[in-house]
C-alpha cells in the first residue's frame, strides 16, 4: 500500500510543479485538467503523509519494546504498539476507499432529460415534480440550470424536458438519478381518491467537449421549427428552434430556448455530443457493466430505481438496503437530495471495494 501511495505522491508533486509553470496558462484545457487531477489526488497525498508517519511510529514502538529493560516501560510500549496497529487497520480501510478510481466524467457538467412514462397526464405532472426537485437541489448546491427543450402537457406538467446543470462535480452526483422513477399518489383527476402508480424516466449525460468525441458534420441533419410555449416576440413567429438528427445512430435532439437559431444549434450540438458520448460509454463499459449488474452506479435507465409514495410520505431508493433506503418524501421532493445521493455514493464505493477496484 505504501508503494502505491508513493507513486501517487510523486504524481501529485509532478502536477504541482506543472501548475507552478507560468507557461501552462497558455493552454487553458491543460490547466483545467491539471487542476482537476490535483484536486482528485490531494486527499490521497495527504493520506500518504499520515500513513508514512504511522509506519515510522510503529517501527519506533517495536524498537522500544526490543530494548526496554523496565517492565513498566515495555508494557506501555506494547500498549502503544497495539493502539498503532488498530489505527493502521482503520487507516488502511480508509485508504482503500480513496484508491477506488474516480469516474473521469464526475467533474463534468450534466445534461438531464426527464420523460413522462406510463400514467398519462399524471406521469407528465410527476415529470414536472422531478424537474422542480432538481431545480431546487441545483439551487442548494450553487449550480446553474439552463433549460434546453421541453414539451408541456395540458395540465402544466412535462411530456419531456431537457436542461443543463453546470457547477462543481455535477455529473458525479447526478449520475445516480438515471433510471425509472415511480410515483404512487392520488391524481388530481381522480374523483374517488384511489392511489395510482405512474412513472417517469431520467437520463443523466455528462457534457463533453468537441475534442472528446468527433462528430462528422455530414452525418447531421438539421431541421428548424417555431418555438412553443412562453417566450419573447419571436416565439411562434420565427423558426429559431433547432432539431438535429445524427443519421448513423438515429439520435435526435432539439433546442428551442434561445432567441436565435445559431444559439439553439450550438446548444443542440452539446446535447448531441453528450448522447453520442454516452453511447460510446455504454459500449466501452459493456463487459464491466455485466459484472457490475447489481451495482449502484450502473445507470441503467430501464431499471426502476426509486418509488415516491405520497400517501405514506416515503421515498424508497431500491438500490439501497436496510434503513438507508427510506427517506422523508416531503423533504426530498423539496430538493433535499444530498442524504440520498450520499448514501448511494457510499454504497457504490463499497461495492467497488468488494470487487477489488483500485487506482
Amino acid at each position: 500500500m505504501l508503494d502505491k501511495l508513493s507513486q501517487i505522491h510523486r504524481r501529485y508533486e509532478e502536477i504541482e510543479m506543472r501548475l507552478g509553470d507560468p507557461g501552462i496558462m497558455n493552454d487553458m484545457k491543460a490547466y483545467r485538467d491539471a487542476m482537476r487531477e490535483q484536486r482528485q489526488l490531494k486527499p490521497i497525498d495527504e493520506a500518504y503523509h499520515l500513513y508514512a508517519k504511522l509506519l515510522k511510529d510503529l517501527d519506533g514502538a517495536r524498537e522500544l519494546i526490543a530494548v526496554a529493560d523496565d517492565p513498566a516501560m515495555r508494557d506501555l510500549a506494547e500498549q502503544e504498539l497495539a493502539d498503532l496497529r488498530a489505527k493502521r487497520e482503520r487507516m488502511e480501510e480508509e485508504i482503500r476507499y480513496l484508491l477506488i478510481p474516480a469516474d473521469p466524467d464526475d467533474s463534468k457538467n450534466s445534461i438531464i432529460e426527464i420523460r413522462a412514462g406510463t400514467g398519462g397526464e399524471e406521469a407528465a405532472l410527476f415529470a414536472g415534480d422531478l424537474y422542480r426537485m432538481y431545480s431546487r437541489y441545483a439551487e442548494m448546491k450553487g449550480w446553474k440550470l439552463e433549460l434546453l427543450d421541453f414539451s408541456e402537457s395540458e395540465m402544466g406538467g412535462f411530456k419531456e424536458v431537457s436542461f443543463m446543470l453546470s457547477g462543481e462535480d455535477v455529473f458525479g452526483s447526478m449520475k445516480y438519478e438515471s433510471g425509472v422513477h415511480r410515483v404512487q399518489r392520488v391524481p388530481e383527476t381522480e374523483q374517488q381518491g384511489r392511489v395510482h402508480t405512474s412513472a417517469a424516466s431520467v437520463a443523466v449525460l455528462p457534457e463533453v467537449e468537441d475534442v472528446e468525441i468527433d462528430v462528422n458534420p455530414a452525418d447531421i441533419q438539421m431541421d428548424t421549427f417555431r418555438s412553443g410555449g412562453k417566450g419573447g416576440q419571436n416565439v411562434n413567429k420565427v423558426e429559431t428552434a433547432v432539431r438535429l438528427t445524427h443519421v448513423p445512430s438515429g439520435v435526435v435532439v432539439a433546442c428551442q430556448q434561445e432567441r436565435s437559431q445559431l444559439q439553439n444549434r450550438e446548444r443542440a450540438m452539446k446535447m448531441l455530443r453528450a448522447k453520442l458520448y454516452e453511447l460510446e460509454r455504454e459500449r466501452r463499459d459493456a463487459a464491466y457493466a455485466a459484472q457490475r449488474k447489481g451495482m449502484v452506479g450502473s445507470g441503467d435507465r430501464s431499471e426502476k430505481i426509486r418509488t415516491y409514495n405520497f400517501p405514506q410520505n416515503r421515498l424508497t431508493d431500491h438500490r439501497l438496503e436496510g434503513e438507508s433506503k427510506n427517506y422523508s418524501l416531503r423533504e426530498v421532493i423539496e430538493g433535499e437530495l444530498d442524504p440520498v445521493i450520499t448514501a448511494l455514493k457510499v454504497a457504490d464505493r463499497a461495492e467497488k471495494l468488494r470487487s477489488g477496484a483500485t487506482v
